[in-house]
Order: structure tokens, then C-alpha cells, then sequence
């Protein structure tokens, strides 16, 4: 989205009365975000997801997804981004565009956004969308036993969006690994460029336990004689997988990270409404015929991983502008740094941390989830906040690698308080993970690291001051380890409090992460 005012004011689906029948529709169907999504799911194996079942839907609705071009990403990180900075790079240029991601934060809406603007979906055109293909949908569920997910019909109705609204292009990120997804229903003809953004260890029994698996399984996407962006960095081997992909449909394959690609970190500016980093980059491609000279910009999105981000999608924009999309390069620059997506390592601002009943801190919040987001996060916080003192918030799926996660936390920034907490997924406590569990995890990771470490029992906000009196009369720890008590709200604010009662001069920042739930658990206290 592209600015947090628009996002604040967008109404839950709940409080929308257009959203009435279509999320009761949707509702009835099996949501895997809820869920889990069940083992070798993403795979070319008997129990992988059926993209027939996806193309007798899309069929039924008319094939609309062979009536625009797209760009189909997949990644295990940096989608979201990646496609936020490609569609605006494609709607400075003035082309409408239709773009589908997930998750989402606040409302089903921002999914889906088409046209010029930078604007989720009206609760209007979705539910006159679902008036005309009712039928349709429910004919559908009953030819296929009523096996349609979620992700499908919002995905299959997504296009017909997109073809309805003669969208010039599409941008769309992968759900669940590439091959199997059903998004994978864009054939070579209609695909503009695929991009693989990283490859990382999430959703492994999913996407057939290893990280080779999980490159065959985004590479899936790659179509016959379509060029496709990688962006990494990439393991070697993980790499290979990928260009013999290529090379076996015949596709070129432009680097993100080639060496003739420079992309320079050069600064952060807090003091403004909406920080920014400065950054230039540099692709000189004499082979390729693609050359672009971009200084001093000011992307929003923060932290070398963005910048990265940054770059595939520049990379896009030149693989477009060689098979002669008119793309300019004023426009690549307006759409990167006018791009701005909430709970991405996203700082608040005063005001919004006095919403939350906090004072004398300040508040981050990332949706960071993996080992290698972990990594990001905490080199962006040593970047922006290098002499503060940290506290993490943290609340986490059950399907996340949690010692590992908290391992590349505590090694990245040395945090001097961290409370779990817990925050429901996709509106269900299925996939929640206990805090006492979490607790378990970042305990165990602070012994593998030798921290020391003081394990905190919070029976109540009360316990804060017992606490800091115990610990003045022995060695005070490096890191204070407990659970939350209550909502996440009331888990800030005794982190808040304990990190008051330390004393501490320097600054300090409360960092809320672990999942995208959280993140919207937070913003939800904002309106």
C-alpha cells in the first residue's frame, strides 16, 4: 500500500456490510492459513495440490487468466515486497495493473488491488464480483466434492477481476512454493517474467523437506522462453537448481546480484514522518543492453534486504522495458521509493506508541518469521538504533522453526528482554503457538549461546518491581526471558514496564516480530 494513511483507515471485513455474504462464502471453504498446510502439499507427489482442480475452475469462469499478461514471483521471503515495488514501478508509467498477494493484515481486501492506484479492492466490486459467479463457484464445489480452498476461489476470482477490469498486466506472488501453487496456472504465452526472490528454509515438510526441494518447487513457476529474475543471494548448489531449470525451458536468467549490479546503502533519516533510507543503484549491463543510473533515493522500505528487493524489481523493470514495455526510468525511480508497506520493519511514530499506553520507548514492528528474516530484522535495528538498549515482543505460528529463530535474534543484536506473547492466524487459534512453548524455545537458544539468562514468572504486572529488587541483590543477567500476561497490548506494556525498571539511560526500543499476525494484532490498536 502506499502510505499508512489509507491503511488506517480501512474498515475490518466485519464492519463492512458489502462484506457480509462474501466472507460468509468464503468462510465455508478450507482455509490452509488457518490450518496448516498438510505435508508434501507444494510437491510433484500424489499428496501435492491439484492444479487440474484450479484449471477446471478458472475454465468454468471463462479462462481469465489468459486475458492479461503477468508476472508471477515466488520466493521464500521478499514477495510481497518485490511485487509492492513492481507495480508501482508499472503504475508511475501509467499502466492499470492488477496485483495479488498475501497475507493479509487487516482486511481480505488488500489482497487484491487493480488499476492506477495503490488501492486494495473495493468491498463493493468484490461483492458484485461474487453476484456474478455464484452460480459458477457453487456448481464448482459441487463437481469437485467440495474440495475448492480458500486460496483458490480468492485466487481464481482475483483474475476474473484482473480480466474483467482489462488490467494491462498482473502482478502475482506465489501462495505456497511454485509449482503446485495455484497461482501456477499462468502459461508461457501470457508471462511476462517470473521471479524467484530467495530460497529459504520455511513450509520444508511442505515443500518436500530440504532446501533443494524447496528450489524445485519455486522454480516451478518458470514457463518456456519466459526470462526470469532471480534475486538472492542463493546458495550454489540452490543456484544451479534453478538456472538448469531455466536453461531447460529456455529462459534467460538475469541476476540480482550479479557483479556488475551495484546496490549502495548509503544512510538512514529518521526525523521524518515516513524514514527512509538512501541508495543508489547501479546496472550497467553492456551484454543485456540494460543501463540504469539511480542515486540518492529515498526508498521507505528499510533494511538491505529492501534494498535488494529494490533491485530485483529494477532488474524486472529492464527484463519489461527489453521486451519493449514502455517503462521509463523516472518511473522505476517514483514507484521504488514511493512504495511503503506497513509491518515491515515499520517504526511508529509518537503518537501511535501513546496509543498503546507507552511512553519513554520506542516501537518497532516486522513481521519477521524465518532465520533469514530474523538476520534482516536485526541488521536493520543495528543500522537505525545502533547504541539502544532492545526489548522483543514476540508471538509465533506453530509451524515456524523456533529455536532457530530466536538463536539468530540473540546473536544479532544481544536483546536484554524478551516476553512471548500470542496472537491468533487467519482469525483461528490452530496454528498458534503456546507462549510457554516459545518461552521453552528462546530458553533453550540463550543456553546454545551461553547467555546469561534470568527466566521470568510474571503472575501479574505487580511481579515487575519484586522482580527488579531480586534481581539488584544478585548478578543482574544479560537477558530477561517470560511470558506475556494477557493480550499482546498488556504483554507491551509490561515489557515496557520492566524495561523501565532496569534503569537504563541509553535509549530503548520494544521490537514487536515473529509473524505478520502480531503485526496486525498492534496496528488493530491504532484505529
Amino acid at each position: 500500500m502506499g502510505g499508512l494513511r489509507s491503511y488506517y483507515s480501512l474498515t475490518p471485513d466485519s464492519e463492512v456490510p458489502e462484506m457480509g455474504e462474501f466472507m460468509g462464502f468464503m468462510e465455508t471453504l478450507k482455509n490452509y492459513e488457518r490450518l496448516g498446510v498438510p505435508t508434501g502439499a507444494g510437491t510433484d507427489s500424489e499428496y501435492g495440490f491439484d492444479l487440474g482442480r484450479m484449471r477446471r475452475l478458472l475454465h468454468r469462469l471463462g479462462d481469465p487468466h489468459l486475458k492479461f499478461k503477468a508476472i508471477h514471483i515466488a520466493g521464500t521471503k521478499g514477495k510481497g515486497s518485490t511485487a509492492a515495488f513492481i507495480s508501482n514501478i508499472l503504475r508511475k508509467e501509467g499502466y492499470s495493473v492488477g496485483c495479488y498477494t498475501s497475507p493479509h493484515l487487516w482486511t481480505l481486501r488488500e489482497r487484491i488491488s487493480v488499476g492506477r492506484k495503490d488501492e486494495p479492492v473495493s468491498a463493493g466490486d468484490l461483492k458484485n464480483l461474487l453476484s456474478d459467479v455464484r452460480n459458477i463457484l457453487n456448481l464448482s464445489l459441487e463437481l469437485e466434492q467440495g474440495f475448492l480452498t480458500h486460496f483458490e476461489v480468492l485466487t481464481a476470482l482475483a483474475f476474473t477481476l484482473f480480466a474483467q477490469e482489462n488490467v494491462d498486466i498482473a502482478v502475482v506472488e506465489a501462495g505456497l512454493g511454485g509449482a503446485r501453487d495455484a497461482t501456477n496456472v499462468i502459461c508461457s504465452s501470457k508471462l511476462a517474467v517470473s521471479i524467484i526472490t530467495n530460497i529459504g528454509e520455511e513450509h520444508m515438510a511442505a515443500l518436500g523437506g530440504s532446501l533443494e526441494s524447496i528450489a524445485i518447487a519455486k522454480s516451478g513457476i518458470i514457463k518456456q522462453g519466459c526470462p526470469v529474475v532471480i534475486g538472492g543471494p542463493f546458495q550454489p548448489h540452490v543456484e544451479h537448481i534453478i538456472r538448469q531449470k531455466a536453461f531447460s525451458e529456455n529462459s534467460p536468467v538475469l541476476s540480482a546480484t550479479d557483479p556488475r549490479i551495484h546496490a549502495i546503502l548509503k544512510g538512514f533519516q529518521g526525523h521524518t514522518d515516513k524514514p527512509y533510507q538512501s541508495c543508489d543503484i547501479l546496472i550497467h549491463l553492456e551484454d543485456l543492453q540494460m543501463f540504469i543510473e539511480l542515486f540518492n533515493m529515498r526508498l521507505h522500505m528499510l533494511g538491505h534486504h529492501q534494498l535488494q528487493n529494490a533491485v530485483t524489481a529494477t532488474c524486472s523493470a529492464l527484463c519489461l522495458r527489453n521486451r519493449e514495455w514502455r517503462i521509463s526510468d523516472e518511473s522505476i525511480r517514483a514507484g521504488l521509493e514511493h512504495t511503503y508497506l506497513v509491518g515491515r520493519c515499520q517504526f511508529l511514530t509518537c503518537t501511535e506508541v501513546e496509543l498503546l499506553g507507552l511512553s519513554g520507548v520506542s516501537v518497532l514492528i516486522d513481521g519477521a518469521h524465518t532465520e533469514a528474516s530474523a538476520e534482516c530484522l536485526t541488521k536493520t535495528i543495528r543500522m537505525v538504533y545502533a547504541k539502544a538498549s532492545v526489548a522483543l515482543v514476540v508471538a509465533m505460528a506453530s509451524d515456524k522453526d523456533h529455536v532457530s529463530f530466536a538463536m539468530k535474534m540473540l546473536s544479532g543484536m544481544q536483546p536484554v528482554v524478551v516476553i512471548l506473547t500470542e496472537a491468533s492466524i487467519a482469525g483461528g487459534n490452530t496454528r498458534v503457538t503456546p507462549s510457554s512453548l516459545l518461552k521453552e524455545a528462546w530458553v533453550s537458544a540463550a543456553q546454545k549461546l551461553a547467555i546469561n539468562y534470568y527466566d521470568v514468572d510474571m503472575g501479574n504486572h505487580n511481579d515487575v518491581h519484586y522482580l527488579h529488587r531480586n534481581l539488584r541483590e544478585i548478578n543482574e543477567p544479560n537477558l530477561l526471558i517470560g511470558c506475556g500476561v494477557g493480550s499482546v497490548k498488556a504483554s507491551l506494556k509490561m515489557t515496557c514496564s520492566i524495561v523501565k525498571e532496569r534503569g537504563k539511560e541509553e535509549p530503548f526500543l520494544i521490537a514487536v516480530t515473529g509473524s505478520l499476525h502480531i503485526v496486525s494484532v498492534v496496528l488493530s490498536s491504532l484505529t
